[in-house]
């Protein structure tokens, strides 16, 4: 498995889930690669040797997000800063509202939870239409972060999130282990 090229990787260990959430979608579920050590190991080892000395925090959106954040953080050895859904954080929080592909959330960061200046790397499973990732790193830089990196399993194809990101964190370095063209079921 070592000599396989990364995306490659990650592709072979996705499982397209067709009308989830709802009617349409094409869900790819990362949960193979989550139960392979050796291919889970070789993401985090890839972000570590990327990244090393680079952040002073990893966030990360609930809830695959953690799964993937954690370890990169305690990897990297620096704190982990959960973000979370609403209502979901005992203390005083910063809030942001996004629209999904299928509705509106809202995620949230303790007000206290990323110093001034901070440089945050940006971890999540997938990367679709941005919105999700838009509003965690308007969130992060709101609480004081300087969003650096975002690292990312998947990118689907053909759906503007990345650009979207780009515009408006022009200066954060995106990273997607693997491009995956974007399907419905319908």
């Amino acid at each position: 498995m070592s000599d396989e090229p990364l995306a490659e990787l990650v592709s072979r260990h996705l499982r397209p889930v067709p009308d989830f959430p709802k009617p349409g979608i094409l869900f790819q579920d990362i949960t193979p690669l989550l139960q392979n050590p050796a291919a889970l190991a070789r993401v985090i080892d890839h972000w570590h040797s990327d990244l090393h000395g680079q952040a002073d925090l990893v966030a990360a959106v609930e809830a695959r997000g953690f799964i993937l954040g954690a370890p990169l953080a305690h990897r990297l050895g620096v704190g982990f800063v959960p973000l979370r859904k609403a209502g979901r954080l005992p203390r005083k929080t910063i809030s942001q509202q996004y629209r999904l592909e299928y509705g509106s959330e809202t995620v949230e960061v303790h007000a206290d939870a990323i110093p001034k200046a901070a440089r945050v790397v940006l971890v999540d499973d997938l990367l679709a239409t941005g919105g999700t990732l838009e509003a965690a790193l308007q969130l992060v830089a709101r609480a004081g972060g300087r969003p650096v990196a975002v690292r990312l399993l998947v990118e689907l194809a053909g759906l503007g999130g990345r650009r979207r990101l780009q515009q408006q964190q022009p200066q954060t370095d995106i990273e997607a282990l693997c491009l995956v063209e974007a399907e419905t079921t319908a």
